[in-house]
């Protein structure tokens, strides 16, 4: 009996006792939520789902439990229940009851934990979308790892997900990248707002080569031409080069949105006409601003500025919109630190809009990344000559390690990556840590199948009744309910920390209890059931790394 099982079942008598004790059916929570107790003494489950619906009920919450509990009573598969302190509701499972649970991950396979509770949502999550000027930093990198891991959670729990990039090409920054490539070529200084660094010169060296392929002499062009060429070739290479890198780093995507699409297609224009139809916009000193202050902003926001430019803030505008015609219903949009200020503004335009701040648009801002080596701070990229690259954290410790590490801690706390620890094959690296139990119930599997221990028919649920068997189906059966959570609140950070609990409560279970007879032992009905919860175990492990995009090996 699973979590969710006991959870419907507590929300079907509590909708049998509506009458009784002058509940209405809506009051009645849609989830009854259902724990794992903190002392195994307090139950294999425990709910305080009386204690939530007492007052509304006119009960105490003690007389509401005992009405809960003496239902309870009377399922099969649960051996008994009590009311404990203000009115929690402590339930203990049969072994069997408990034990069937292997039975229906080994049935779910892949989709153990899955479920429809997003199903009809649309959700356009975007992140990276770092300006095509340079290699992906280790800031972009982790929006990376924690983005596409979020995209897999929401579409697991039944969202349709499209991930999204923005490049940033409209703005100056290109024109400065554009004159550091011309300067790198021609040998000059780059500007002193340009951009430096290794693959600078690189990329400048590769337009130079691509312009001799097709003919193209640049030193008979004029400095305007050449700086032409190399935009629109030198951001190419640049764009390709930041894709090849992301999709290395198992972090692809489903759109590319380029920012200049929006002034060419007069997207742009067609957003403020919207607005103005709105009424949330006016005229003043020459510029159009957006009334943003009625939204919560603390000022308002220049659209058009005197001149009859775009401000920043249109694309922004523009592109939020588009996202909506695409068919966006929820629009995720992970920024780093330094874009704090930014969620105001943002979310005023949503509002004007007609949307729901925080439901339409959320903005979620994550902080930095520190690298150490030796126990020193790594501070500076050869090829970028000012950051850290994700490829430098790559090549240091491989793409499960980065992804891992880079998933593991709240987007809202800054991540310290230890280069040493994360090269180590100890118990201390998170991520060997879990491959290495993924791999040993690969093991332990393949030395069953030489025994005659298999995992191809029924098995006795009831005989998976020691503690440590108990412990493990404990924290399987919390799985879905991680994912869901995982999902509602976006917090990608979740799912290893779960993998970390279950691999440690495998490890224990694994010194503890014999899936394979001694020598002088027969096979019995322990071992084939052991042998089948070690394949739930395996299973659940490689669903958990799948969703972090990283690899369940087989063998370590």
């Amino acid at each position: 009996m699973t979590p969710e099982e006991l959870s419907a079942l507590i929300r079907e008598i509590l909708g049998n006792l509506s009458e009784e004790i002058g509940l209405t059916t809506d009051t009645i929570p849609a989830t009854v939520k259902v724990e794992r107790p903190r002392s195994r003494g307090n139950g294999d489950w425990s709910t305080n789902i009386a204690m939530q619906l007492a007052k509304k009920a006119g009960i105490a919450p003690r007389d509401l439990a005992t009405k809960i509990t003496s239902q309870l009573d009377q399922v099969e598969g649960i051996t008994k229940t009590e009311v404990a302190g203000p009115g929690f509701v402590n339930i203990w499972l049969e072994a069997g009851a408990a034990g069937a649970l292997v039975g229906t991950i080994l049935q779910a396979g892949k989709t153990y934990g899955h479920s429809r509770d997003l199903s009809g949502k649309h959700v356009n999550v975007e992140y990276v979308s770092a300006n095509p000027t340079g290699p992906i930093h280790l800031g972009g990198g982790r929006w990376a790892a924690v983005g596409d891991t979020l995209c897999r959670i929401l579409a697991a729990c039944g969202a349709e997900v499209t991930r999204e990039y923005y490049f940033n090409d409209h703005g100056a920054q290109i024109s400065r990248f554009t004159k550091s490539l011309v300067a790198r070529w021609q040998g000059t200084e780059v500007p002193e707002d340009g951009y430096g660094g290794q693959y600078v010169l690189d990329i400048a060296n590769r337009v130079a080569e691509q312009a001799k392929k097709e003919g193209i002499e640049l030193e008979n062009r004029t400095q305007t031409q050449v700086e032409e060429y190399f935009r629109e070739v030198g951001t190419g290479l640049m764009f390709q080069e930041i894709k090849d890198c992301l999709h290395s780093f198992r972090a692809d995507f489903d759109v590319f949105f380029h920012e200049d699409e929006l002034h060419t297609s007069g997207a742009v224009n067609a957003a403020i006409e919207e607005l103005r139809s709105r009424g949330v916009i006016y005229e003043q000193d020459g510029a159009t601003w957006l009334k943003s202050t009625k939204y919560g902003d603390d000022k308002d926001r220049v659209i058009l500025k005197s001149d009859g430019d775009p401000a920043y803030f249109a694309a922004d505008i523009a592109y939020y919109r588009d996202k909506q015609r695409r068919g966006a219903t929820e629009e995720i949009l992970i920024l780093g630190a330094d874009h704090h200020g930014y969620i105001d503004r943002m979310y005023a335009m949503c509002a004007a809009f007609g949307g729901q701040p925080g439901e339409s648009l959320e903005i979620i801002i994550g902080q930095m990344v520190n690298l150490k080596e030796n126990g020193v701070e790594v501070k500076m990229s050869k090829r970028a000559g000012t950051v850290i690259t994700l490829d430098d954290l790559v090549d240091a410790v491989g793409v499960d390690a980065a992804r891992y590490s880079l998933v593991r801690v709240s987007m809202d706390s800054t991540v310290d990556i230890d280069l040493d620890l994360l090269r180590s094959h100890s118990n201390e690296n998170p991520v060997y840590y879990v491959q290495y139990a993924h791999a040993r119930t690969c093991s332990v599997g393949r030395n069953a199948d030489e025994a005659g221990v298999l995992a191809d028919g029924k098995y006795d649920a009831s005989t998976l009744s020691s503690p440590a068997d108990n412990e493990l189906l404990g924290i399987l059966a919390q799985y879905p309910a991680e994912l869901k959570l995982a999902a509602n609140e976006r917090e990608p950070h979740r799912i290893p920390r779960y993998l970390e609990k279950l691999a440690a409560d495998y490890h224990t279970w694994y010194n503890q209890c014999r899936v394979i007879p001694r020598s002088d032992e027969k096979i019995t009905a322990a071992h084939v059931a052991r042998r089948h919860l070690n394949e739930a175990v395996r299973q659940v492990l490689a669903n958990g790394l799948e969703l972090c995009g990283v690899v369940a090996p087989e063998r370590m």
